[in-house]
């Protein structure tokens, strides 16, 4: 009756440390899919960016496309202020959107509101550098091919409120 007693008393803690190490395990891959989810959406959201500047005046030309893939393939890719640790995979993501963006014609206007309303609930993700970098891309891009139009120089000057905001 003594070791019977014994013995559920041991089941009961194996099973309460185990349902605690299950949680725990839960918890951190909730916290990891979390953090890949992240980053995954800040380089969507980049290619939304950088989508809706080069296609502020209606024509992506191939400058600008070749400009921003030189830029992410040399500044993102090898950029050490990013809070959201840089991955060729999540890099890609930047390409990826804007060539998707590009074939379904979006309206440069919703890409930029997209990108708005994740800076502003992921505030913690634009820091100074990263600001900066995304300035010299957009900027980059804009003057790709024979300088910046009036409709370019709107959407940077809209971009300059956002990363100040």
């Amino acid at each position: 009756m003594l070791i019977e007693h014994f013995m559920r008393q041991i089941e009961t803690l194996l099973i309460r440390s185990f349902r605690i190490w299950m949680n725990d395990q839960i918890m951190k891959f909730q916290k990891m899919n979390s953090t890949l989810e992240t980053q995954s959406l800040f380089y969507q959201n980049l290619g939304k960016l950088f989508y809706a500047i080069a296609a502020a005046d209606k024509v992506i030309r191939e400058e600008e496309v070749k400009k921003l893939k030189q830029i992410v393939n040399t500044e993102w890719l090898n950029f050490g202020g990013l809070k959201v640790k840089p991955e060729i995979d999540a890099m890609r993501q930047i390409k990826i959107t804007f060539d998707q963006l590009a074939q379904q014609t979006q309206n440069p206007n919703d890409s930029m509101a997209d990108f708005k309303l994740f800076k502003k609930t992921h505030e913690d993700l634009f820091t100074d550098d990263v600001k900066q970098l995304i300035w010299k891309t957009a900027s980059a891009i804009t003057t790709a091919f024979s300088g910046r139009n009036k409709s370019e120089l709107i959407l940077l000057a809209e971009l300059g409120i956002i990363l100040k905001s």
